[in-house]
């Protein structure tokens, strides 16, 4: 008796169909598999007293840049950063206990961010010793009783913060890397009394902020990553704008932020700017 042809094709068909329809999912589910986001750095990533906090121990806001960023690409986020972080976290133990920040980079992460430098340079504690209660000629400028020494300190950052750039790249082969600058705080001339930083100082502190992030733009040019610049952005949006207008605080935080560190706008801002540097 001859084959069937017809029932023989119609059979085929349905194998197939059955094959497709056991292939589709998996496939599909692949595809819809997100973006593997980590955030490593320091308060300015971190958004300390922005609420909600979800470190206390790293004053850790899930409203910082990380999380808006990470919102916006559809990426699925690991932040690790933490406000009075050093280069030296990154592969040490921040407070004994604290895993080593790079830890959180795997083999099959797909995006790392990164923004280190500002407590190498112990800006933190630099930043308010420039306060004076007086206007000039009452008081002593910051500028002259601290040794300007910061170019050469940056040579040592820059050589860590490369580092950690490269083992970036060898524990995620696939992964970009973004090293993303500081906020612009106080211009060429800052505006006392509002913030009680004198002129001669703001400009200088700001100086110290502008060569940091010259300096992590070199290492990123260096390195195989991309710098993501906030100074430029956020030039008519420092300390000195309209309370509508910051996206950083001064001494005094007329919203939910720490002072001298970015807010929720800020957060917001940066967030959108470095989500469109990655996309």
């Amino acid at each position: 008796m001859k084959p069937n042809r017809t029932r023989w094709s119609i059979g085929a068909a349905l194998a197939a169909a059955a094959a497709l329809l056991v292939a589709t999912p998996t496939t599909a589910a692949q595809a819809e598999d997100p973006l593997t986001m980590v955030a490593i750095g320091d308060s300015q990533a971190a958004g300390p007293l922005i609420t909600s906090q979800n470190s206390w121990d790293c004053l850790r806001s899930d409203a910082n840049w990380p999380h808006v960023a990470a919102q916006q690409l559809g990426a699925s986020l690991t932040d690790v950063t933490c406000s009075g972080a050093t280069t030296s976290d990154l592969t040490g133990k921040r407070f004994g206990y604290m895993a080593p920040q790079l830890d959180a980079v795997h083999a099959d992460t797909d995006i790392v961010t990164v923004t280190i430098g500002a407590n190498d340079l112990n800006l933190g504690t630099l930043v308010p010793s420039c306060m004076n209660p007086l206007p000039s000629p009452f008081g002593v400028s910051c500028k002259t009783w601290n040794a300007d020494t910061y170019d050469a300190q940056l040579v040592g950052v820059g050589t860590r913060v490369a580092a950690a750039v490269q083992a970036i790249h060898q524990k995620a082969p696939a992964a970009r890397v973004f090293l993303v600058g500081y906020y612009q705080y106080w211009g060429k001339s800052g505006c006392y009394p509002i913030d009680p930083i004198w002129s001669v100082d703001a400009a200088w502190l700001q100086s110290i902020f502008d060569r940091l992030n010259a300096k992590l733009a070199t290492v990123a040019a260096a390195n195989q990553a991309t710098y993501v610049d906030l100074s430029t952005p956020s030039k008519d949006h420092g300390v000195c704008a309209s309370q509508s207008q910051k996206w950083v605080e001064g001494l005094f935080p007329t919203s939910d932020a720490a002072p001298y560190h970015p807010n929720r706008a800020g957060m917001a801002a940066g967030g959108a700017i470095v989500a469109a540097a990655i996309d």
